[in-house]
């Protein structure tokens, strides 16, 4: 009878185990899609994708340690990467996802080639870029929608947008004049605004970090971007780690939760 009853309860307390793991919900979990700005390319210490300790997403993970984080971000990545990579790959039971997409779409990287390094017309590639806006980044930005509704349906989206590159109040800016400051800046607030609509049609949250990144442009004393510098143009017009634990981190963070 005593075997009998050690086993009785050998089973009893597996049962009562198995129970309150299924009743115990599973630690929540954050996900980091998109470009460059959230990998990091810029901030330092960057590894594979350009992905570095010091971007905002890794910050914000640093301080949640309860939260299971996974960056997925890799600097290049367009729409069409976030889709056919990234979402693949998020996590099941994902509760969190930040993203920052679009600048590789529209181009940023050519925008700035021919405007700052003056190795183009830039006028011409600013008005490309604005026309890639309107017409092909919507429905872009609709399918990864689709596929995050379907892959993490109960996660909270947060899209964030990007800086303004330029204070355009300057008197003076080495190497670039006001007008095309105003034009590459319009060029962002376009972009932006496409996000923070894209937004809206999903129920996601965005966030515009124009406000905190004031006074911080190119241009300005205290600057969060790294100027177009021709050693190294993979981080040129990317946040400096100060862009991302001054700029991004407490933008993110409010709107995370």
């Amino acid at each position: 009878m005593r075997a009998v009853a050690v086993a009785l309860w050998t089973v009893f307390a597996a049962v009562l185990a198995l129970s309150v793991q299924a009743l115990t919900p599973p630690p929540p979990a954050y996900v980091a899609l998109g470009d460059s700005y959230s990998a990091g390319v810029g901030a330092g210490d960057t590894g594979d994708c350009g992905r570095s300790p010091h971007a905002f997403p890794a910050l914000w993970a640093a301080a949640h340690p309860d939260v299971r984080f996974t960056s997925l971000a890799c600097s290049g990545a367009r729409t069409q990467d976030v889709l056919t990579a990234q979402i693949p790959a998020v996590p099941a039971g994902t509760t969190l996802v930040s993203l920052t997409v679009g600048g590789n779409d529209v181009g940023f990287s050519s925008v700035m080639t021919a405007c700052a390094l003056h190795r183009g017309n830039c006028t011409p590639a600013v008005r490309q870029a604005e026309d890639t806006v309107r017409t092909v980044l919507p429905a872009a930005l609709d399918a990864i929608g689709a596929a995050l509704a379907a892959r993490a349906p109960g996660a909270k989206v947060v899209v964030v947008g990007y800086p303004e590159f330029y204070r355009t109040g300057a008197w003076w800016c080495a190497g670039i004049g006001g007008g095309t400051r105003s034009d590459i800046n319009h060029g962002i607030a376009l972009l932006d605004d496409a996000l923070a609509a894209a937004a809206t049609r999903h129920g996601w949250t965005f966030v515009d970090v124009r406000g905190a990144w004031s006074g911080h442009q190119l241009c300005s004393g205290h600057k969060w971007l790294h100027a177009a510098d021709l050693r190294d143009l993979g981080e040129s017009y990317h946040p400096t780690a100060a862009g991302q634990s001054q700029g991004y981190l407490p933008a993110f963070t409010a709107a995370a939760g």
